[in-house]
């Protein structure tokens, strides 16, 4: 029988671009035929940092890449996420089935056989219900967040949120008996600015149901009350490994600082990076600016390129007093390569999923700085439920002083249980790529039949 042919179709951002193009990467490394859609404009991107070859195929696994316009137009804001995912549906939509049409003519034995989507483009598994052909999710972040998304008609019919805005009429939340207690804020709609995204996810959920597995970089081990709650969850996590780094980059890493790491010893660098989405304001910058210098050990910071100068007119400057001797200040890093090296003592992360599952990975215990969507919900599993790291604590102007990054910092560093605790759990979940790697072969077979 014919290895399957895949369609991937990522949310045109780093932070599912990426996890799904290491699947596909993956998938292809098991035999089958992948072809990666994504926007012109990141397609473009992709060829500036070299992975993609003249004939549109990734370099590193020969994935078949096309493109179609999002319909944002040069002078749209692109980190208004709500106006993205209308007009790549409204434009993406119209031209997916064509582009089906096109793909399978070129290979009348190898047609497409299954569609894999993230998070808000549930519009594509509709059409592919319509055209026949399987589909499937493959969610972005936490099993967890998952199941809270799924979860929003149960808790309006209940009253336990409003039903046009999501925002909680208790404190706390329990989404299962078997899930942890958490506050209501950590809801993954809770803290957006508007109930736009709370309604999108609402209509985003029945698309959901449309695919036939929801695929998660996760493992039992992190998170089996979650995955036992739809048999719909299959986890293929952890999706790890050096050969992966960069498949699905936007912006050209720097190396030089894996250079400059081997010349640090064990345990003793900090770590800092905010991922591909998150600003934070000029003040706040500042302080962590100097709580870096406060800290008097060495540390390497990701500022990215777009942020080290402005940002929606905001001037961000490095404050006077900053030396940043100890430090190197990176536009863009190989993350997982860092996260790898033995001279990390600890990461300073947002706690996006991607970030989340890369330190478990390493045993890199955790400074917990979240800003929105899942990322309270992640912090809420590694400081209370596998107790990896520690949150900070906010003054009264909603700052994170240079004192307090300092002293948290000092205090994981001497923690030795967090130490202890994230090294087993980086055992357990290491372990867990060979259940990881059954579930990949009976998601493979599936698409076969």
């Amino acid at each position: 029988m014919v290895n399957p042919h895949f369609l991937a179709i990522p949310f045109p951002i780093l932070g599912h671009i990426n996890p799904l193009m290491q699947f596909s990467h993956i998938l292809a490394k098991h035999g089958c035929k992948i072809t990666f859609l994504t926007s012109d404009e990141n397609y473009n991107k992709m060829k500036t940092t070299s992975i993609v070859c003249e004939e549109g195929k990734h370099m590193k696994s020969q994935i078949n890449l096309v493109s179609l316009p999002d319909g944002v137009s040069p002078q749209d804001d692109r980190k208004d996420v709500g106006k993205v995912i209308l007009s790549t549906r409204i434009t993406m939509s119209s031209m997916l089935p064509q582009l089906i049409e096109d793909i399978n003519g070129l290979d009348s034995d190898n047609k497409i056989s299954c569609i894999i989507v993230t998070k808000n483009m549930g519009w594509a598994l509709e059409i592919a219900c319509k055209l026949g052909i399987k589909g499937a999710l493959f969610w972005p972040a936490s099993a967890t967040s998952l199941v809270s998304f799924d979860s929003m008609e149960r808790l309006v019919d209940e009253g336990i949120i409003d039903s046009q805005t999501g925002l909680p009429r208790k404190q706390e939340i329990q989404l299962s008996t078997n899930l942890p207690m958490m506050e209501a804020a950590a809801m993954p709609w809770y803290n957006l600015t508007s109930s736009f995204f709370f309604l999108h996810m609402m209509k985003e959920m029945q698309n959901m149901n449309l695919g036939e597995w929801w695929l998660c970089n996760t493992s039992m081990d992190l998170e089996a009350q979650a995955l036992s709650l739809s048999p719909r969850f299959l986890p293929i996590g952890p999706l790890m490994g050096n050969e992966l780094n960069n498949i699905g980059s936007l912006w050209q890493e720097d190396e030089t600082c894996i250079e400059w790491l081997d010349q640090h010893p064990p345990k003793s660098v900090i770590y800092v990076s905010f991922g591909s989405l998150i600003s934070i304001g000029p003040n706040q910058f500042k302080e962590l600016a100097l709580g870096l210098d406060l800290l008097e050990r060495p540390f390497l910071w990701v500022v990215r390129k777009d942020k080290a100068h402005k940002d929606n007119g905001l001037e961000y400057e490095y404050p006077n007093e900053f030396k940043g001797n100890q430090g190197k200040i990176v536009g863009w890093s190989p993350q997982k390569k860092i996260l790898g090296h033995s001279s990390i003592a600890c990461f300073i992360t947002h706690c996006g999923w991607n970030s989340t599952i890369e330190s478990v990975c390493n045993g890199v215990p955790l400074l917990c700085w979240p800003f929105y969507s899942d990322q309270l919900m992640n912090k809420t599993y590694i400081c209370d439920v596998w107790k990896v790291g520690l949150g900070f604590k906010k003054d009264e102007d909603g700052l994170i002083t240079k004192g307090e990054i300092k002293k948290k910092v000092e205090e994981l560093l001497e923690d030795e249980e967090i130490k202890e605790r994230s090294l087993k759990l980086m055992e357990m979940v290491v372990k867990n790529k060979e259940e990881g790697g059954k579930n990949l072969n009976k998601f493979i077979n599936w698409a076969k039949e």
